[in-house]
């Protein structure tokens, strides 16, 4: 059933007061604060009308009312407008986010930190799932008669250095033809298609005379490319969650807390979510550790392909307006900037 624009009007008008205050709703409340143009009997009449279609609550101890995951949803779907950021914030955010593809984890971090420090709410980013990232070359360079490091350099930016114990001789030469021999097999592909494939015996048929060193260094080129595989993720502003009304008993801050300490079951939950802004209201979120929160999350992009995301937690009674106005707006600012540093705005306008 559609709702009345005046239904709407009174809806939009207890779930924007509620947001800002965290107290239940009133109509005298309504009929000070807002002009509705209706009297309070009629408002309370439409409180009532909108309590048994399952848009509010009430909580026993007042006789004001409260949003529903319902409610937050329709008021994104449709009321919702969002709110333009102001000169100031964007400057603030241009400013202090500072992008660095040779300190690529410390970036993502310092996002963490700055969508904390502006939405002051739990927050969290995370590096791009790599396994679609492909391969640009692979280079092997001599530090001493046992050491060898190896650079893997991905087409996203992202640069693997690994020292490696050798247990054979080797020559400076030897070490040249193997890093493009692996160049040659592996530039172009994708780091799990590199992980599928049977790599030691595909060197052993290709280079018979450099079976040692080869038997040497595959087995910590995979282990690199493994690591290369794992998402970091960055938490940041869990104390936050001490400033708001939802949480102002130790019992709720623990759980909320404790939901957030399984990083990695966290992680594979956030993996799971869809590209673009995805807000998820409290019954929504299939986690039932989640149920009683709101989740938003924005992806950002590396060299136009490789998607991480950026995020917020916090209560059902969230400014979904503002909040993802910055989110929009910080996680372009990512893309662009990951973009123009990696010097794929030069190379499109060149071609």
């Amino acid at each position: 059933m559609d709702l009345s624009e005046r239904k709407l009007k009174i809806l939009q008008a207890i779930i924007n007061d509620y947001v800002i205050t965290a107290e239940p709703v009133g109509s005298r409340t309504l009929t000070k604060k807002y002009d509705l143009g209706v009297s309070a009997a009629t408002i309370r009449n439409e409180m009532s009308d909108l309590e048994d279609m399952g848009y509010l609550t009430h909580p026993h101890t007042s006789a004001g009312r409260v949003p529903s995951d319902k409610a937050y949803r329709l008021y994104v779907n449709e009321l919702m407008g969002k709110r333009p950021l102001t000169k100031g914030e964007k400057q603030a955010i241009n400013e202090k986010l500072t992008v660095d593809l040779n300190e690529f984890d410390d970036t993502i971090k310092h996002a963490a930190e700055l969508l904390s420090e502006i939405t002051k709410l739990a927050s969290f980013a995370m590096t791009p799932e790599n396994s679609k990232d492909t391969l640009k070359f692979i280079k092997l360079l001599p530090v001493n008669e046992s050491a060898v490091v190896m650079m893997i350099v991905a087409d996203s930016g992202n640069i693997s250095n690994t020292t490696l114990r050798m247990s054979t001789p080797y020559t400076p030469e030897a070490l040249e033809i193997l890093s493009k021999t692996m160049t040659y097999n592996y530039k172009g592909k994708t780091i799990d298609d590199v992980l599928r494939s049977d790599l030691i015996d595909d060197f052993n048929s290709d280079i018979e005379a450099l079976n040692a060193l080869t038997k040497t260094v595959m087995p910590s080129f995979v282990k690199t490319l493994e690591d290369m595989l794992n998402v970091n993720l960055y938490m940041e502003g869990l104390t936050n969650i001490f400033n708001i009304p939802e949480y102002s008993s130790i019992d709720k801050a623990r759980a909320f807390i404790e939901t957030l300490s399984r990083r990695d079951e966290f992680t594979r939950d956030m993996l799971q979510r869809d590209d673009g802004m995805i807000v998820t209201i409290g019954e929504e979120n299939t986690e039932d550790d989640m149920k009683d929160y709101s989740l938003i999350t924005a992806s950002y992009h590396v060299d136009g392909k490789l998607v991480g995301k950026l995020g917020v937690i916090g209560p059902t009674r969230m400014n979904y307006g503002e909040v993802t106005s910055i989110m929009e707006y910080l996680s372009d600012n990512l893309s662009r900037s990951f973009r123009l540093v990696s010097g794929k705005d030069k190379d499109d306008k060149d071609e």
